[in-house]
């Protein structure tokens, strides 16, 4: 089951976060930005070879007694700039059945959302995310996973 995902914009202050429950909320708030120096350093690693992709999955990022920490980085071409905003869905490491591929598909559901609030003429990129259709999606994916 997922149990937390967060939107995470380039300077790292989330755009999004949500977990289940929300009373490890902010247990959650300091998993996701542990996460950001590894994401950092795995992007670098990479280097310029993955650039040119549109998304960057990671992969499994760190196993912990509770949860497992999902990382992706997504660059998207937006009008003449680039975007750098991180991806962190956390799974309840108890969730046994839940294959990579249906990690990726969560993510390119998050990817596609995210990318339907950017084009919202009423949105400012960089602000925190408060689109109903985002929440409901990201609802129905901690539903989903579970």
């Amino acid at each position: 089951m997922a149990v937390c995902i967060a939107v995470i914009a380039k300077e790292n202050y989330p755009l999004y976060i949500r977990s289940v429950p929300v009373q490890n909320e902010l247990k959650f708030h300091y998993t996701v930005h542990t996460t950001l120096d590894v994401v950092e350093e795995k992007i670098s690693a990479v280097g310029k070879a993955m650039a040119d992709q549109r998304e960057l999955y990671l992969g499994l990022l760190y196993p912990t007694e509770d949860y497992k920490v999902y990382p992706s980085h997504m660059i998207k071409n937006m009008a003449v700039t680039n975007s750098k905003v991180k991806f962190v869905i956390v799974v309840d490491s108890s969730n046994t059945s839940l294959r990579d591929n249906e990690i990726r598909s969560m993510f390119r559901k998050l990817h596609n959302s995210f990318t339907d609030v950017m084009c919202n003429p009423f949105y400012n990129p960089g602000d925190t995310i408060q689109s109903k259709a985002f929440d409901s999606m990201v609802s129905a994916m901690m539903v989903q996973a579970s």
